[in-house]
């Protein structure tokens, strides 16, 4: 614990287990704030929460066998999402693994089922073998792929004196990102010189740029479209911006045209495509720190491996004194996007555009995989900054919104955060209403009620099926909520929702605002 602290980790997620209290007896003296969820997912998912905001891996505590299975959704999310994660759980003793003996939480092959789930799960033999892992996964995370990496640690070592010199737990310094070829960024320079429309296509992987991404698309005068992942990366008011629309149609029409595509940190999905393909007719160059990436879903004219932070630099060196044709008219394909995203579901739209202009500009909105996320927060709430929007459009979760909001305010107090989240989802997750409560946090979550699995009764009605399972019996939701110790609100029309959301905004401790549709 005290080599993650000498790393910034000032807070921790979890639940305190018969096995795990020696994890705990340090974190007072060390100052780490502990974040006790009612359900390890949720664990996971603040703790993700948390890490975006911070810029540092979330940290997650488990007990042995059931606590660590709990834990396993929010893992394969971050595995599937590409973001860093930290997962600490004790094991049984040595000696004793696989043994069938009926030890409490037992459980087969616990490294071994993590490991088939996330890639990086090790049952460690000693506490430096521990800390140098802490530090390997450091290392990892500015240097590769973010990934969630699981440390389990046997019940006698956890329990036993350290055997670790002070001067180990110290954080190593992490150096520079990694930067591409420079022959290969000349050659990439040389293609968006001579192109004419230029297209630039940001992931999350581009998150780390800064300004320099937007400093390139002002230089090349191109526009800018990204995946969902990479929403605002740079800011959604700025002209060049065409906002996370990669999955609409006429936003992959933009790419297929181009004559450069440019794609910076994206493994270009199906979950991200919708159904669309991106298949430029012009040259392709990809950035990613990902080598295997590198030619996922498509292949380049020209690969520059390395970090986007450094390889975006790179190509502006490169480019100096480039004088790039007349700035690109996008009026017509903004409305186009803007019509074609409406049209899924126009109530959305209005309560993110409301929303838009009730809320300060760089609230955090955390959604989930709710039709009001995916069909309005990402198209009708446009964004300022990386990480305004906690969602997981790949992995696409049940249960994320609520917690992730939990640990985005324990991870910046000033900062307003709001939920905004389907019915069906907050449902996955309502026992966080608690800790929501116990932490203190000053949280508005916005209830967006349809009376159940919205879209899938509507996949349902599309083959022609009865509705089964998806209209869903509702709780009273402001009693429920007032019953947690939240101040709860309900918004009987579209007109209430500008003045009710500011009300919950000045209210100390969470609330609920629920909105039937």
């Amino acid at each position: 614990m005290t080599t993650l602290r000498n790393y910034g980790i000032d807070a921790v997620f979890g639940i305190p287990g018969t096995h795990n209290l020696e994890f705990y007896r340090h974190l007072k003296p060390l100052g780490i704030r502990p974040v006790t969820t009612r359900h390890e997912q949720g664990a996971g998912y603040g703790s993700d929460g948390w890490s975006q905001l911070k810029g540092l891996p979330g940290v997650v505590i488990t007990t042995s066998g059931p606590g660590l299975l709990n834990a396993m959704s929010a893992a394969a999310t971050s595995y599937c999402e590409s973001r860093p994660m930290i997962i600490l759980s004790p094991g049984a003793p040595r000696g004793s693994e696989f043994s069938d003996i009926g030890l409490l939480h037992e459980t087969k092959d616990p490294t071994g089922a993590v490991r088939a789930l996330i890639g990086r799960s090790t049952r460690v033999s000693s506490g430096s073998e521990a800390v140098e892992l802490i530090h390997q996964a450091f290392a990892s995370f500015a240097h590769g792929r973010p990934r969630p990496v699981h440390l389990e640690i046997p019940l006698d070592l956890l329990e036993s004196a350290s055997d670790v010199e002070p001067s180990a737990l110290e954080a190593r310094p992490l150096g520079a990102p990694q930067k591409a070829d420079d022959d290969a960024v000349a050659a990439a320079a040389a293609m968006l010189r001579n192109a004419s429309n230029p297209v630039i296509l940001a992931g999350g992987g581009s998150l780390g740029t800064g300004a320099a991404l937007l400093e390139l698309a002002e230089l090349l005068q191109a526009p800018v479209v990204t995946t969902i992942n990479g929403k605002a990366a740079i800011p959604e008011g700025h002209p060049l911006s065409l906002g996370s629309e990669i999955r609409l149609a006429a936003a992959q029409d933009l790419c297929n045209s181009s004559d450069a595509l440019l794609v910076i940190g994206s493994k270009l999905g199906e979950s991200e495509m919708w159904g669309g393909k991106i298949l430029p007719q012009g040259g392709c160059i990809r950035i990613d720190i990902d080598a295997a990436q590198l030619h996922g879903n498509l292949s380049p004219e020209l690969e520059l491996l390395g970090n986007a932070a450094a390889v975006v630099p790179q190509l502006l060196a490169a480019l100096a004194g480039h004088v790039p044709a007349a700035a690109p008219d996008l009026a017509p394909l903004r409305a186009e996007l803007q019509a074609e995203a409406r049209s899924m579901a126009p109530v959305l739209a209005q309560i993110n555009e409301i929303l838009a202009v009730t809320l300060p500009a760089d609230t955090v909105i955390a959604g989930d995989s709710s039709q009001v996320t995916y069909f309005g927060t990402t198209s009708f709430f446009p964004m300022q900054q990386p990480h305004q929007l906690l969602y997981t459009p790949a992995y696409a979760t049940l249960g994320y919104g609520l917690p992730a909001a939990i640990g985005a305010k324990v991870a910046d107090p000033d900062r307003p955060v709001v939920g905004l989240i389907g019915d069906g989802a907050l449902m996955f997750a309502v026992q966080e209403f608690i800790t929501a409560v116990e932490q203190g946090v000053d949280l508005p979550i916005i209830c967006i009620n349809n009376g159940g699995y919205g879209e899938i009764r509507q996949n349902m009605a599309d083959r022609d099926l009865a509705p089964v399972g998806v209209n869903l019996v509702q709780p009273d939701w402001v009693r429920m909520a007032e019953g947690f110790g939240l101040t709860a609100f309900n918004v009987e029309t579209l007109d209430e929702l500008a003045g009710i959301v500011t009300q919950a905004l000045a209210v100390k401790g969470p609330s609920l605002i629920h909105v039937s549709i």
